[in-house]
């Protein structure tokens, strides 16, 4: 594949837009490559440009709320049903030309009181009644089986003697033997003892770990097999930064409580 050189758009108040890669023919694609549209566009003209803008291995999107292109990191995919009805597709593996939408309560509610969706499929949708929470709802549900994932992979540990010696160590698992992982995650239920949490607080900011405290003592417990878990550690990894990510999508919509 060829280099790309980085282009600024500038927005019509003056300010840089985002950095879009000029786009190089895909050897892999016959006829010219599409063109890339860094300024700012309407809903309705998203259709007239590829999905995964700049290339099939981009992150880059398209936001049908601002018009604007950014990491999709930042961003949830929605696709529309044959029958018209619009699906939040967090895992973004639901078949279908996907619309992306900045995780930010004010686009949310700008594509739902402008019809932005429909604009930007160009059809008739159903939305969802209460999207805002309804996406609320889903992220939480993920990031919990995503929590179960880790355990069922041996990269969780629950438990306050457990979760210190983790944290004093860097490592979940013995120092130095096989299988020994770096501690990604710190949770903590969020209706658990401020002394426990204290007690930890320190270890974790010292090794530069992130605080997670969404769920209660029973949703953790249940996400990892137990009746209920109040500290836990997750090991570094994809799926940590899987965890990490929907922390950040759940925070921007305000469905996080830190």
């Amino acid at each position: 594949m060829g280099s790309m050189d980085d282009k600024v758009a500038m927005t019509g108040d003056g300010q840089p837009a985002v950095a879009v890669p000029t786009p190089v023919p895909d050897p892999d694609r016959s006829g010219p490559a599409a063109p890339i549209l860094a300024e700012e566009i309407p809903a309705e003209a998203v259709a007239d440009e590829p999905e995964t803008v700049a290339g099939r291995k981009s992150p880059l999107r398209r936001c049908i709320g601002s018009g604007r292109v950014g990491d999709k990191a930042g961003m949830v995919r929605f696709v529309v049903s044959p029958d018209g009805l619009l699906a939040p597709d967090l895992e973004e593996t639901l078949p279908g030309r996907g619309l992306w939408l900045t995780a930010d309560p004010t686009l949310v509610e700008k594509a739902l009181s402008k019809g932005l969706f429909a604009k930007a499929a160009r059809r008739a949708v159903k939305v969802p009644d209460d999207l805002p929470g309804m996406l609320r709802r889903l992220m939480r549900r993920r990031l919990l089986g995503l929590i179960g994932i880790a355990r069922k992979g041996g990269g969780a540990l629950a438990g306050f003697e457990k979760v210190q010696a983790a944290l004093r160590s860097g490592v979940i698992g013995r120092p130095g033997g096989a299988g020994q992982k770096s501690v990604g995650l710190w949770l903590e239920a969020c209706d658990g003892s401020d002394d426990g949490r204290t007690k930890l607080h320190g270890l974790a900011q010292a090794r530069g770990i992130r605080l997670i405290d969404l769920f209660g003592r029973a949703e953790l417990g249940a996400a990892l097999g137990r009746d209920e878990a109040v500290h836990v550690v997750l090991a570094a990894g994809p799926l940590a930064s899987q965890i990490r990510r929907e922390v950040e999508r759940l925070s921007a919509l305000g469905g996080a409580g830190s």
